[in-house]
């Protein structure tokens, strides 16, 4: 692994929100200030009675919808039903059913400013034929819906190799595995091109992330494309066991377990790092660690 690549990861991590929170800002806001100029000058040469302020309304009232809640709305939906190459085909008409919701709810909430604006300035907003201008509004949500859904997922892919995507060790194409396959001793690990072997022992913790998992090596996740109860299966129960249904840790790191008064407990690992353990699994892991705070 390049020591320099994983400081530069390291360092862009406290700043990851913020840089994601300002694209979408910059992007809506260009966008708005682009439509309202460009709406304006063709009604200014159409001699229109329209007044200065009603396009900027327009494309405000838009551009909030979008950025206040369709966006996060698409960025947490695409989190949950994740779009790959390998399953688009499955996702396209769950894909296009949500399309059609983004339209909806984009028309609704920015008719609903638009008729606020309007009455502030004492005067009536008419939409106009709904079932017309519904269509019309979908050609363009439906582009915009496709253009952040492909933004999205291109910039998960990125972060992915940037931060070293972590995949199971295939079976040769001749002779045995140089290891159990259905117990894996090492996980492949790509990183910007280049790949390097992770031992299994050396995973400190994992956690779901919608369609991956994240090992947590040596204060670095590394995200591998399974399921919890998956990976699980596949991980040595002498050493791993599952405390909650989005966590595994290895027994070897675990270094206290607080209990809450919840029932539940707080699991303190060798890292640092506290991760939750519900009370199914309490007992469980108080007797794989003989721990008997739990």
């Amino acid at each position: 692994m390049n020591h320099k690549d994983t400081l530069t990861y390291e360092r862009y991590l406290p700043w990851k929100r913020w840089v994601e929170a300002g694209f979408w800002v910059a992007v809506t806001a260009a966008n708005c200030v682009a439509n309202s100029l460009t709406t304006l000058m063709e009604l200014r040469r159409g001699d229109s009675g329209i007044q200065a302020w009603e396009p900027v309304v327009w494309e405000t009232s838009s551009a909030l919808v979008w950025l206040l809640v369709l966006i996060p709305a698409i960025v947490a939906y695409t989190r949950w039903r994740p779009l790959h190459w390998e399953n688009w085909r499955t996702r396209l008409g769950e894909y296009a059913v949500a399309s059609l919701v983004v339209c909806l709810v984009h028309v609704v909430g920015m008719v609903a400013l638009r008729v606020l604006a309007y009455r502030m300035q004492g005067m009536a907003y008419d939409f106009g034929p709904w079932p017309r201008e519904l269509a019309y509004e979908y050609l363009k949500d439906a582009r915009s819906f496709a253009t952040i859904v492909v933004v999205v997922e291109g910039y998960r892919f990125l972060l992915r190799r940037w931060q070293g995507e972590a995949s199971l060790l295939a079976e040769p194409d001749e002779g045995l595995p140089l290891e159990p396959v259905d117990q894996p001793e090492r996980f492949l690990v790509r990183k910007l091109g280049r790949e390097f072997l992770v031992a299994a022992n050396d995973i400190e913790w994992l956690q779901a992330a919608g369609n991956y998992v994240n090992l947590r090596v040596r204060g670095h996740d590394y995200p591998l494309r399974s399921t919890i109860a998956g990976i699980e299966a596949r991980l040595d129960p002498r050493r791993f066991t599952r405390i909650h249904r989005s966590y595994i840790v290895s027994l070897d790191q675990v270094a206290s377990i607080e209990p809450l008064d919840t029932g539940d407990a707080r699991v303190h690992m060798k890292d640092g790092s506290a991760l939750p353990c519900s009370r199914r699994h309490r007992q469980d892991l108080r007797q794989r660690t003989g721990a008997d705070a739990c």
